[in-house]
């Protein structure tokens, strides 16, 4: 009896050191925060050049919030999905696809986490997507990295 009561509280006490150190990845306010030198589009809208800061929503992971430093009403809200990354990074880092002249955010990461938040394609970027597909030019878009401040 004292061995099964042994095993249930070491089983809890192992999960519960794995429930803190997912919280401690997901803490709300944990901001990431970048120089951006172009315009760009989030979730179908489009923001321009300058200093910004990238958090989350609340505690869930889903929910992010992308606000300029210098302009408080270029700001957009959007929801993520987990990605993982090709490479571990020890910075943070924000990528980009590019179509041209166009940028949409695609992805974010946090210094030395092997998962990050990708964006799901806003349907601007699936338009223009299709659009060049049509045309006949069946290239991916480039992706554009951004090491964060």
């Amino acid at each position: 009896m004292k061995k099964k009561v042994f095993s249930v509280m070491a089983t809890c006490f192992c999960m519960a050191l794995l429930a803190a150190a997912t919280v401690h990845a997901q803490v709300p306010g944990t901001a990431v925060r970048a120089t951006i030198p172009f315009d760009f589009s989030v979730s179908g809208k489009t923001l321009p050049a300058g200093r910004y800061e990238i958090r989350r929503i609340d505690s869930g992971p889903d929910g992010l919030i992308i606000s300029n430093l210098n302009n408080k009403h270029s700001k957009a809200m959007f929801e993520t999905e987990p990605v993982e990354a090709r490479r571990l990074s020890s910075r943070p880092k924000i990528m980009f696809h590019r179509y041209g002249d166009s940028y949409f955010l695609s992805e974010v990461f946090a210094g030395g986490d092997q998962t990050g938040r990708e964006l799901v394609p806003s349907r601007q970027e699936r338009t223009l997507r299709r659009q060049l597909a049509s045309n006949g030019n069946k290239t991916q878009p480039e992706t554009v990295a951004l090491a964060t401040d």
